[in-house]
């Protein structure tokens, strides 16, 4: 299966505690450390993804339209609440959010349409009777 059904499936399992539905099921959250531990850390033969790496998921998600959503913290202006809240959001930055329009869970029909951006790009161009592979020299004799 496709890189977003296999994430679809892990985010609807309740066997991952790394990643989840945010936002009311618009917004994919991974917890790094967790995720690299329970995700890519398993033996070969219960791999989820055919990586190792949190970097190679990152670049999936990337290539299948996903935008990451950077969440702020209101900083307070008194010491001890500042170096609390600091601590919490050092502990929150490790959790990373995603968004495609096309993964949303209210509607699980848009997954179809969920596809890689080099498809959709290559598919277009051929489209417009266009196509970026270089023309190859005609062969001598």
């Amino acid at each position: 299966i496709c890189f977003p059904e296999k994430l679809w499936k892990m985010l609807e399992s309740d066997q991952f505690r790394s990643i989840w539905w945010s936002d009311g099921g618009k917004c994919v959250a991974i917890n790094k450390n967790l995720f690299k531990v329970e995700v890519l850390g398993r033996g070969v033969c219960q791999q989820v993804f055919n990586t190792r790496h949190i970097k190679s998921v990152i670049r999936q998600l990337n290539l299948y339209g996903f935008t990451k959503v950077q969440r702020d913290f209101q900083r307070s202006a008194s010491l001890p609440e500042f170096l609390s809240e600091e601590a919490a959001a050092s502990a929150h930055s490790q959790i990373l959010y995603y968004y495609n329009p096309s993964f949303n869970r209210a509607h699980p029909w848009l997954l179809g349409t969920c596809k890689r951006r080099a498809a959709l790009k290559q598919r277009a161009l051929c489209a417009a009777g266009l196509d970026e592979r270089p023309l190859q020299k005609p062969r001598r004799s």
